[in-house]
Parts: C-alpha cells; sequence; structure tokens
C-alpha cells in the first residue's frame, strides 16, 4: 500500500499522542474533535464526508449470514462463499442510485 498521507478516522481516535504520532510521521489526520476537547482541532469536512464508503464497503458482505457467522470452517469453502457475495455487493453498489455530492 502507498504511505498514507490523510487518514480518516472517527471521534474514538482523537487522542493527542496518536494526533502527534501520526503527525511525527509527517500525516496530517482527518479526524473531528470529540465534543469534550475546550479547543476544536479543525479537520477537513469533505474528505471526512468520504469515510461513510470504506463503512459500506466492510458493512456489505455481513448482510450475508453465512459470511457473517463463519459457518465455512475450512478457508477454501469460505472463500467459494465469499467470492460471489463480494461480486453481487460490488454490483449493486454500483448500480446504486447517487444520494448526491462528490
Amino acid at each position: 500500500l502507498p504511505p498514507a498521507r490523510e487518514p480518516i478516522a472517527d471521534r474514538g481516535y482523537d487522542g493527542a499522542r496518536f494526533r502527534a504520532a501520526l503527525q511525527n510521521r509527517g500525516i496530517t489526520p482527518c479526524i473531528p474533535s470529540t465534543r469534550s476537547r475546550k479547543r476544536p482541532i479543525p479537520h477537513d469536512p469533505a474528505l471526512y464526508r468520504q469515510r461513510h464508503r470504506i463503512e459500506i464497503m466492510f458493512g456489505r458482505p455481513k448482510d450475508w449470514h453465512r459470511i457473517a457467522r463463519r459457518h465455512d470452517r475450512c478457508a477454501h469453502t469460505f472463500f467459494a462463499a465469499i467470492t460471489p457475495a463480494a461480486t453481487v455487493t460490488f454490483w449493486l453498489g454500483h448500480r446504486a442510485p447517487s444520494l448526491g455530492g462528490a
């Protein structure tokens, strides 16, 4: 994978040590501040809105009961079950109407 430039995370990762570790590596975090922070740290809202795409990508296969419950014990059989599920969700995801935005 290419090195991260702007990781997108939710408020749970809004810690001073985590932010400092990212900035020491030259990475600008896109993390909204927690509500308890006295001085909010600005983030890019347009970039943060794209986070839902990743959440949806990981959530769709879980809609398939067999995959979510890991019924298949053998990795080969599990892969045989997840392949059509991923294909169908990918196909449906690209056919869904856009809800606006980018």
